[in-house]
């Protein structure tokens, strides 16, 4: 076994190793989510008012920052060196040759955009124009993996236009009835015209790698991530939950906690003809309880749903990290033979994640595992 020492300075093979090195966002700067063909945001309960544009509030952002710094706090208190990404003004339009958009987001969800593979950097070209830029905050640490270290490696897929034919302009008025017939062909608010993929919508478990097809990851999207990864003995697998209308990012749906554990959605079950995967290797899938927030009751500004309640941050393969008032999920994972650490959350959540999301784990004990050994794969170009 390697020691801790001779571990690449980037290293995560899992959800779930031991956890040494983290990158932590910031709600620094951060701007109201625009309008645009990849999204419309809408304010909870007042669906006829319409969004705010600009900066956030600044005590909005210092509520977030307050969380984002205790759970730094908290890592810290655990032996994990924490990361921060530098300041940027999200306030500032973006303007190309094929979309402007009035302002940016925010760098709350480093995992959106950031992912590492082994020891291997991956940065996604993300769905959304407003977040076309939102990998800038953390070139100066990528720079400083990449130099410290030859053992890393750094990909940065090719970037969208974002042009006017890369979405279905008319997806958000579709009627319920074919919102439902369309979803099981997969077909959401981006087309199949360029690759599209968010960083979020990937799991990673040993040499076996999820990615969900979603409203932020398409089937181009997924064929770059084979053809990527699979010629350095990964093998890459969509996946996909039929009963969810608006899909996007992995980690509120299907999270594994250790090797043979995952926590599910009861809303959002796997596809049928994708379970055997699990079930043949000795997976168990336990449901998540209901969450302690409903969907009405989620803060204003929030995009996400309830759901946000399973996103968890493993520390270790018997330590996890959830949210302060979300005690029915703490008390499963205690009956599961978890250490359950908390922290207070809340006012994060209006900026697109919880737990999992605002962070991107940069070394982890462990190296690449093989998790299902009765997985007959064949990679497809």
């Amino acid at each position: 076994m390697r020691t801790t020492v001779d571990i690449p300075m980037v290293n995560a093979w899992n959800e779930w190793d031991t956890l040494r090195e983290m990158v932590v966002g910031s709600a620094a700067g951060a701007a109201f989510e625009p309008t645009e063909p990849g999204n419309r945001p809408q304010i909870r309960g007042r669906a006829k008012a319409p969004f705010p544009t600009g900066p956030k509030p600044a005590e909005a952002v210092a509520r977030a920052e307050e969380e984002l710094n205790g759970l730094t706090a908290l890592l810290e208190t655990q032996g994990v060196t924490v990361r921060r990404p530098a300041v940027h003004d999200f306030s500032q339009p973006v303007q190309t040759p094929h979309f402007e958009v009035e302002n940016q987001y925010c760098a709350v969800c480093p995992r959106d955009v950031m992912i590492t593979v082994g020891n291997e950097i991956v940065e996604a070209p993300m769905s959304r124009r407003a977040r076309y830029f939102e990998y800038e905050p953390y070139r100066k640490l990528v720079y400083e993996y990449w130099e410290a270290d030859s053992r890393v490696s750094w990909t940065v897929a090719p970037k969208p236009t974002m042009a006017d034919d890369m979405y279905r302009q008319d997806f958000w008025e579709w009627p319920l009835e074919e919102r439902h017939a369309r979803m099981h062909a997969s077909e959401f608010c981006i087309t199949q015209n360029e690759i599209v993929f968010d960083a979020a919508d990937m799991s990673r478990l040993g040499r076996d790698i999820l990615v969900q097809e979603s409203m932020t990851t398409n089937r181009a999207g997924i064929r770059w991530l084979k053809r990527t990864l699979e010629p350095k003995g990964f093998r890459v697998h969509p996946v996909h939950f039929p009963l969810d209308y608006f899909p996007s990012h992995i980690d509120c749906t299907f999270v594994p906690l250790r090797p043979g554990l995952i926590l599910t959605n009861p809303d959002r079950p796997l596809r049928d003809d994708e379970l055997p995967m699990f079930v043949n290797n000795g997976w168990k899938l336990i449901e998540a309880p209901e969450p302690m927030l409903s969907n009405d009751d989620m803060p204003d500004y929030c995009q996400s749903s309830k759901w946000l309640s399973m996103n968890v941050l493993s520390l270790s393969p018997d330590k996890v990290i959830c949210e302060e008032q979300e005690k029915p999920l703490q008390d499963l994972l205690s009956s599961l033979g978890f250490e359950v650490l908390t922290v207070p959350f809340r006012n994060v959540f209006e900026y697109g994640g919880s737990l999992h999301c605002a962070t991107w784990d940069i070394r982890r004990d462990g190296a690449k595992e093989d998790y299902f050994p009765s997985v007959s794969y064949q990679p497809v170009s």
